[in-house]
Order: structure tokens, then sequence, then C-alpha cells
């Protein structure tokens, strides 16, 4: 009896894609995506927790999460009960918070890509050490000098 052996044929696109995948740029951008949730999670906290009720206090005990407008349904005091009951809202406050957070990000990226630059440029800045002189060049160096104390 013969032994076929039956090879898959895979479309041309899948090493393509295999190619594409292990780049370091994808790589990089994938770390950057996850490291981008994780801080966009500590700054919703920061806004939620730490601003927002800041910036309620200054404008005079507005909570944010609960400025909404109720398009159709039962009229409640907050976001939640309004939800619960089945009314439209528009949620201004959510958006605000979005907003915010938005900004907060932004800001924290603009300083973290400022400070790098910064740092970048110094190091661009800086002298490099010449490198060490060649082996030839270190004889010949030599046999300069040995030609000069044997002239003079």
């Amino acid at each position: 009896m013969s032994e076929t052996k039956h090879k898959l044929h895979t479309p041309g696109w899948v090493s393509d894609f295999q190619k594409f995948i292990m780049r370091g740029n994808v790589l990089d951008l994938a770390v950057g995506v996850v490291i981008g949730a994780a801080f966009s999670a500590i700054v919703g906290s920061a806004v939620k927790d730490i601003l927002t009720p800041f910036i309620g206090l200054l404008t005079g005990g507005v909570d944010f999460s609960n400025l909404f407008i109720t398009l159709k349904g039962p009229v409640k005091d907050t976001l939640a009960e309004a939800q619960k009951a089945g009314a439209v809202t528009v949620n201004i406050g959510v958006f605000l918070n979005a907003v915010i957070q938005f900004l907060i990000v932004a800001f924290f990226i603009f300083w973290l890509t400022r400070i790098l630059s910064k740092l970048s440029r110094k190091q661009e800045a800086a002298p490099a050490a010449p490198p060490p002189p060649s082996k030839e060049e270190v004889l010949l160096t030599q046999i300069r000098d040995l030609l000069a104390q044997k002239n003079s």
C-alpha cells in the first residue's frame, strides 16, 4: 500500500499576516494598547473618585454623574433611578466625565512625550566618545614616532 500525504494548502496571505504580526511595531503597539487601557482605568478612577467631587463642590454640590435630561418617561432624581424606571435620558454628566477623563489623559501624554523627547534630545546632543584607534593606526603612530626620534 502506498502512503499518500495530504498537505494542507495555506493561503499566501497567512504568511504575510505572520510577518506583519511579528514585526516589532505591532508588538509595541499591542503593549501600548494594554498599558493605555490600564492607564485609562487609573485616570477614570481619578476623574470619578477624586476630581469630580471637587468640581461638584466648587459648582455648589452638582454631581456630574447625575446630570441628565429626561426625554421620555418618569422624571427621577438620579440617573440610576431614571434608567431603572425605563426613562430615555441624555446623560450630560457621563459625557462631561468622559471629556474630563480625555483631557487628563491627553495632558499626561503631552507631558510624558515632552519629557521623553527632551531626554532623547539630550542623549543625541551628548558628544559620543571617539572610537579607539585601530591596530593599524596604533602601529603607524608608533612607526611615525620612531622615525621622528631617529631623525632628530
